[in-house]
């Protein structure tokens, strides 16, 4: 399970090739790409900074990839987040699953993301029309987190 925090882009074909080639027991590989929108909220996104704490960011994503192969047959996890100043269309975040078979794939792909965008410790702020705002959590972030409760 890989997890990195960075400032630099990342190519999402280099990324996947890179996760699966060396293994032949994997059959099923899915990707989530999150990108930064120009719009939320009814406002124009000019810009967005995400900051995070050190260690304790990578600490997080760690535990969430290691909960995700606890409850799914995963081969190999990876997770890049991306910190620091983004434009629109920038590609801020990337988790891909490896494992045999798509079911549990796709599920432990959703499973991290839903824990990535209610539990990790980042902060986003965007600059708007309007002027800078951080950004809160949505409530369909805390529901869709409440689906995978035992």
């Amino acid at each position: 399970m890989q997890v990195r925090v960075q400032t630099e882009d990342f190519d999402l074909s280099t990324e996947v090739k890179k996760l699966r080639e060396a293994n032949p027991l994997i059959g099923a590989v899915v990707s989530f790409l999150g990108l930064v929108r120009d719009l939320n909220d009814g406002q124009t996104v000019s810009a967005m900074e995400l900051e995070h704490y050190p260690a304790m960011t990578e600490k997080a994503l760690a535990d969430i990839s290691m909960q995700a192969a606890a409850r799914w047959s995963v081969i190999d996890s990876l997770i890049i987040h991306r910190v620091g100043p983004l434009l629109p269309l920038d590609q801020i975040v990337l988790v891909v699953v490896a494992s045999k078979h798509r079911g549990d794939a796709f599920a432990a792909c959703e499973f991290m993301m839903d824990y990535l965008k209610t539990q990790a410790p980042f902060w986003k702020k965007e600059q708007t029309d309007a002027g800078a705002r951080w950004v809160d959590a949505r409530e369909s972030d805390e529901s869709a987190l409440n689906k995978w409760a035992r």
